[in-house]
């Protein structure tokens, strides 16, 4: 199923999703590791390492951007983020750590992909594409 987006940073990446209904804070709510620790997350527990990773929007501190940057460089940070509004930090973080960062998908989106779903992100040609038929290893194209 492919479904169109902005496309704010990057070209492509390939990887398993991980879906969190609920907005993310890089500050707080994910530890050094890439793991959600924010007890409130619908998401706790899972690591975001190598993943598509997709929630609503940020929330919290400007150092957020930073924590992005920290995780791409120790390997814990996710091959893409896929929002339905980016806003500053996790933009800057993005483009700080080079994450593929995608926004504004069809609505219809959110209502279909799974955490474990398949996702290609192609911010370059702005679409999505969620592939249901195998389980491959997670990559950047």
């Amino acid at each position: 199923m492919k479904f169109k987006c902005r496309g704010l940073f990057g070209s492509k990446a390939f990887g398993e999703a991980l879906v969190s209904k609920k907005p993310i804070s890089f500050f707080g709510d994910v530890n050094e590791e890439g793991i959600i620790v924010s007890k409130d997350s619908d998401i706790f527990g899972r690591s975001i390492e190598k993943k598509v990773l997709i929630f609503p929007y940020s929330k919290g501190s400007t150092v957020g951007s930073y924590v992005i940057l920290q995780l791409k460089k120790k390997g814990k940070a996710p091959l893409a983020i896929v929002n339905r509004e980016s806003e500053i930090v996790v933009a800057a973080g993005a483009v700080l750590a080079n994450i593929v960062l995608v926004d504004r998908v069809e609505e219809n989106f959110f209502e279909v992909v799974k955490s474990g779903d398949e996702v290609l992100v192609n911010a370059a040609e702005n679409y999505l594409e969620i592939w249901t038929t195998s389980r491959s290893s997670s990559k950047c194209i």
